[in-house]
């Protein structure tokens, strides 16, 4: 049996605030999204997106087009899920993922030149030669 509306719609707000400290945007509970800068856009889908309590993250350049300040905001809300929420991450800021990932496939020209620890992977000359800007097709 479904709880009395008003019950809903608390636990709804519940998990919405819990979400919204937990990506560190409480503070701007008030605001409209449309007056967040873009970053905070970014931290706030996220915020949604775990108010959801997601089973999985499927994250898509979720640095893109973000401040330092705002990735860094970022990261560390992905690092704290770490352990928790299995997440697949594709990137292009390499200081992030080397910070969150357990596991790097590196892609060249859509083919996959490196896959591993991120240790084996920073180290692979395969990569290192590509971040160089060799040509290696």
């Amino acid at each position: 049996m479904w709880p009395p509306t008003h019950s809903a719609l608390r636990a709804i707000a519940s998990f919405a605030r819990a979400a919204l400290d937990q990506a560190s945007l409480a503070h701007r509970s008030g605001s409209l999204a449309g007056n967040l800068s873009h970053g905070e856009r970014r931290i706030l889908e996220l915020a949604i997106t775990l108010a959801g309590q997601p089973k999985l993250l499927l994250l898509d350049e979720p640095l893109a087009g973000t401040g330092q300040e705002e990735a860094q905001r970022i990261v560390a809300l992905l690092r704290s899920l770490k352990g928790k929420i299995p997440m697949v991450l594709v990137e292009h800021d390499m200081d992030a993922v080397f910070t969150l990932a357990d596991r790097i496939t590196v892609l060249l020209y859509g083919r996959v030149l490196a896959t591993g620890a991120a240790a084996s992977v920073r180290d692979d000359p395969r990569v290192i030669a590509a971040y160089l800007g060799d040509d290696l097709e």
